[in-house]
C-alpha cells in the first residue's frame, strides 16, 4: 500500500551578491496589548515600504522555530527578518500561568527535536514550563493477537521523546527570537498578494537603491498585507500551515487525499503519574494517551466522522468510560504476554520475557480536563519546496497522519535544514532567494518527509482492514518489532529521528 503512496509522491523528488545597504530611517514595531505596533523595519528614505531579508508568513510553531534558529547561526544572527501573522499574542511576551491543566493541543518532540531545541536555545525555557519526558511506549491492538514494548535503555537512551503543549513550545522559542541580535518586525496582518519579477541588470540604479527599483529588478518579492500594507523581502518562507497561502500564490500544486477519519484532542486526569506512551489501534483508528505531567495526559483518539461528533458531543462520564474502555478490554481482548509469544515461537524463537517487555494495562483516567477539539485527517505533499525566493516548511510542505505524532517534527527539521541552506548561501555570497540555493535545503528534505509519509500511510492502511490473514500478519509485525533486538532497534532510532529507515540500513 505504502508502495502506491511512495510511487506517486517520488515523481515530486526529483548566484548573486547579497545586496548591501543603507539605513536612513530606522521605524520600530511591537505589538501591544492594545494591537499598536513598532518594528525594526528598514525603510530607505525614497522607499515606499519596509525591506527585509527575510519574510516569514506564519507565526506558528515551525515558523517560529526558523527565526529562532537563523537567531543562534553566527552567520545569519544580523539579519532582518519580518513575522507576517494576524495572532494578537505573538508581538508580546507569552505568560504561561501554572496550575491550570495541560492545554489539549500538545506535540510529541524527538531526540532529534530535543536536540535541535537545545542548539537553538529553547529548550531550557521547555523545561522552566510544564513537559513530561517517557522512556517506554507500548503499541497492541484490539485482536490481543500482539503488541510491542520499546523501552530507552533498548538504543542505550534515557528518553524516548517528550510531550510538550504546543503554546510551551512556541512562547519559548519566541523567547529566544525576543532576546536575540536578529533584527525581527511582527507584522500582525494576513498576506493578500504576493509579487515578483524576473531578474534583470542592476546597472542603472542609485548607490542605495530603493525597494521598488529592486523588486523592479526581481531582486525582492513585494507582499501585500491584509492591513493595506506592503512589505518587502529577498525571500519569502511560508510557515502558513496546510491551507498555505504562499503555496498558493506561488502556484505549487499539491497531491494527497483526506483519510475518512477524525481526530479527537482532549486533556485527561488520572490518580497516578503518567510516564509511558501508550498507543492501542482500533477497527477505526488508533487511541494513543500521552503523558504530560503532574498526572495529567493527553488523549488523541482517530475515528470515522460520524463517531468522532458523536463522541465530542457525549456527557463527560460516558466519554471517560468510553477512553477506558478503549484502552483496555474494549472492541478485542488484551494480549496474553506467554500465550501471544507462543503463537509466533516460529518468529520469537526462544527469546526470554522481561519484566519490562511484559503487556501493561494503561492507568484508568478518571476525569476530563479540558475541552474536545475534533479535526479531520489528511495527507498533502507539495510538488515543490521551493521556487524563486520562496521556499515552504512544516505544513505547508506537507501534512500527515498523526499516528506517530511525526508531524512537528517533520516541520522543525524542515527549519533546520532551511536555516542552515541559508547561512550556507551567506557565506559564499549567494542572494538567498536564488533558486538553486533553495534546492539546497529541498534536496535534503523531500526524500526524508517522503519516506516517513510513506511509512505512516501504510501503516494507517494496514489498520484500516479488519480481515483474518491480515490480523496474523500485523500480530506477526508487532512479534517481529518485540522480540528481534536489532529491527527493534532501528525503529526506535527511525522515530527517534534518525534518516535511516529500519528495513533498509
Amino acid at each position: 500500500m505504502n508502495r502506491v503512496l511512495a510511487r506517486n509522491l517520488s515523481k515530486n523528488v526529483c548566484g548573486t551578491r547579497i545586496l548591501q545597504r543603507t539605513c536612513s530611517t530606522v521605524v520600530t514595531h511591537e505589538v501591544s496589548s492594545s494591537g499598536s505596533s513598532e518594528s525594526n523595519a528598514i525603510r530607505n528614505s525614497t522607499d515606499d515600504g519596509p525591506q527585509h531579508d527575510i519574510a516569514i508568513v506564519g507565526g506558528g510553531m515551525v515558523g517560529i522555530a526558523l527565526a529562532a534558529s537563523l537567531a543562534s547561526k553566527p552567520l545569519t544572527k544580523h539579519l532582518n527578518v519580518a513575522i507576517i501573522d494576524n495572532n494578537p499574542l505573538l508581538g508580546r511576551k507569552n505568560i504561561i500561568e501554572k496550575g491550570h491543566p495541560p492545554d489539549p493541543r500538545v506535540s510529541t518532540v524527538t531526540p532529534a527535536t530535543i536536540s535541535f531545541l537545545k542548539d537553538i536555545g529553547a529548550w531550557k525555557y521547555i523545561e522552566e514550563q510544564r513537559h513530561a519526558y517517557f522512556d517506554k511506549m507500548q503499541v497492541w491492538d484490539y485482536t490481543g493477537l500482539g503488541y510491542t514494548r520499546y523501552n530507552a535503555n533498548d538504543v542505550h537512551q534515557d528518553v524516548l521523546g517528550c510531550v510538550v503543549e504546543n503554546k510551551v513550545l512556541q512562547s519559548s522559542q519566541l523567547s529566544c527570537v525576543q532576546e536575540s541580535d536578529l533584527q525581527k518586525t511582527v507584522y500582525p496582518a494576513r498576506l493578500n498578494a504576493m509579487d515578483m519579477l524576473p531578474s534583470s541588470s542592476l546597472t542603472g540604479l542609485s548607490e542605495v537603491p530603493s525597494s521598488t527599483d529592486l523588486f523592479m529588478r526581481g531582486r525582492l518579492a513585494k507582499l501585500e498585507l491584509s492591513d493595506g500594507n506592503h512589505v518587502y523581502a529577498k525571500l519569502v518562507v511560508g510557515a502558513d500551515g496546510s491551507k498555505s497561502r504562499v503555496r498558493e500564490l506561488a502556484g505549487i500544486k499539491t497531491t494527497g487525499w483526506n483519510y475518512s477519519q477524525n481526530a479527537i484532542i482532549c486533556t485527561v486526569e488520572h490518580t497516578v503519574e503518567n510516564y509511558t506512551a501508550w498507543q492501542r489501534f482500533l477497527p477505526n483508528g488508533p487511541i494513543a494517551l500521552l503523558p504530560i505531567g503532574d498526572k495529567f495526559s493527553n488523549i488523541v483518539w482517530t475515528m470515522d466522522p460520524k463517531e468522532a461528533s458523536d463522541r465530542k458531543l457525549m456527557n463527560e462520564d460516558d466519554f471517560i468510560k468510553a477512553v477506558n474502555e478503549a484502552l483496555d478490554s474494549g472492541y478485542g481482548p488484551n494480549p496474553e504476554t506467554t500465550s501471544s509469544r507462543d503463537s509466533l515461537s516460529w518468529l520469537t524463537g526462544d527469546a526470554t520475557i522481561s519484566a519490562k517487555e511484559r503487556f501493561e494495562t494503561p492507568p484508568k483516567v478518571v476525569k476530563l480536563s479540558s475541552e474536545r477539539m475534533m479535526f479531520p485527517l489528511s495527507l498533502r505533499h507539495a510538488k515543490d519546496y521551493v521556487s524563486k525566493r520562496v521556499a515552504l516548511v512544516g505544513d505547508s510542505a506537507h501534512t500527515v497522519h498523526p499516528l506517530a505524532g511525526q508531524g512537528v517534527n517533520l516541520g522543525f527539521a524542515d527549519a533546520c535544514a532551511l536555516s542552515k541552506a541559508i547561512s550556507e548561501g551567506i557565506a559564499l555570497g549567494n542572494d538567498i532567494g536564488e533558486s538553486n540555493l533553495l534546492k539546497r535545503y529541498e534536496a535534503e528534505r523531500k526524500p526524508a518527509n517522503i519516506a516517513m509519509m510513506a511509512v505512516l500511510d501504510g501503516i494507517q492502511k494496514m489498520y484500516s482492514v479488519d480481515f483474518g490473514p491480515l490480523n496474523a500478519l500485523r500480530a506477526a509485525a508487532f512479534h517481529g518489532a518485540h522480540y528481534i533486538s536489532p529491527l527493534k532497534k532501528r525503529i526506535i532510532s527511525y522515530a527517534s529521528g534518525d534518516q535511516s529507515l529500519p528495513l533498509f540500513s
